[in-house]
């Protein structure tokens, strides 16, 4: 039998402190804007400080190469209620710095938290791609066993598991939202849409038409708005209990092709196609990625409200702005 958290809870009256780390990346800069525009005081944490500053506070601090001791003591300076880990890395990384940045770093985390004075709630961004796939029909709920296709997701699964494990050890007030392909402005450059949208964007900038080549694009993912995602994750701030999983996608399977359709439809660019013959050999997909997003509403009071032409919409008009000011800069 585990022993009960008898650390006391911030009295209500005092404004909360957030903190999101990695504050400067695609998705904790989104966390950090809707933080601070609910109220909150937020610091933003990372290892590099950027040109463009978060919404936040920033201080900087590098949480692969920290002590959790050390991270315990900066959270218990600034007085924090709430940690969002929106850090992590997949895309050029080494294997050793891949289970570093998604599984070393989730286990200071933890150990920082808990050994807190008082009690400090955990928001862990996972990511569908802990499931696997599932046949083409099925959905992914909380209840599936995670079957994982690729080392990234192996890696989240297993960083989720440290977090669920505490809290199932009564050591931890935490829940892991597993989220789905997010899509919104700020896109990251080697996503698929953030690939597309910037050829898209080049051409648009200089008057010309772009000439994208596509692969047959059939992969059908959980595609989720960013606004949307960060709504759960603020959801899940002030939620009075949780369950150690949440899924926060739109529950519908999308082709890739698809998004990059709306996302040509949108940019208004003309655009000339050349379709890529598909793989020898290969066929119609049979598998997919849809979750089931029902414990979400029932837990968090969330619902995906955005749709995919509202994400994408998002995603072209940052896109294009930037193109436009990277012009501007160029011509001065």
């Amino acid at each position: 039998m585990t022993e009960p958290d008898t650390r006391t809870t911030p009295p209500a009256e005092r404004q909360r402190t957030v903190a999101v780390l990695g504050g400067t990346g695609f998705v904790g800069r989104a966390l950090c804007a809707s933080f601070e525009a609910a109220g909150d005081s937020v610091l933003a944490l990372a290892r590099t400080e950027p040109a463009d500053l978060p919404a936040a506070r920033f201080r900087r601090f590098d949480l692969s190469g920290s002590s959790a001791a050390s991270l315990a003591e900066l959270l218990l300076e600034e007085g924090v209620d709430v940690v969002v880990n929106a850090a992590g890395g997949m895309w050029g990384l080494s294997d050793e710095q891949m289970v570093e940045a998604n599984v070393g770093l989730v286990g200071r985390v933890v150990e920082a938290v808990t050994s807190l004075p008082r009690r400090v709630r955990l928001i862990h961004l996972g990511t569908v791609h802990e499931y696997g796939m599932a046949p083409v029909g099925r959905s992914q709920s909380e209840q599936t066993t995670p079957q994982p296709v690729m080392v990234y997701g192996e890696l989240k699964l297993r960083a989720a598991e440290i977090v669920t494990d505490a809290v199932a050890e009564g050591r931890l007030d935490a829940v892991v939202l597993r989220v789905g392909n997010v899509v919104g402005a700020g896109q990251p450059g080697h996503s698929l849409l953030g690939v597309m949208a910037a050829k898209l964007a080049e051409a648009g900038a200089a008057g010309r038409t772009a000439e994208l080549k596509l692969a047959p694009l059939t992969a059908q993912r959980d595609f989720v708005d960013l606004d949307d995602t960060v709504a759960a994750v603020l959801a899940a701030a002030s939620a009075a209990q949780l369950p150690p999983v949440v899924n926060v996608g739109r529950g519908e399977a999308v082709s890739a092709r698809r998004m990059v359709e709306l996302l040509i439809g949108v940019s208004g660019v003309d655009t000339a196609v050349t379709e890529e013959p598909a793989p020898a050999g290969t066929g119609p997909e049979t598998e997919w990625q849809c979750m089931d997003v029902g414990l979400a509403e029932q837990a968090l009071g969330w619902a995906p409200r955005r749709s995919l032409e509202d994400s994408v919409a998002s995603l072209w008009d940052a896109q294009y702005a930037g193109a436009l000011h990277k012009g501007a800069e160029a011509h001065v």
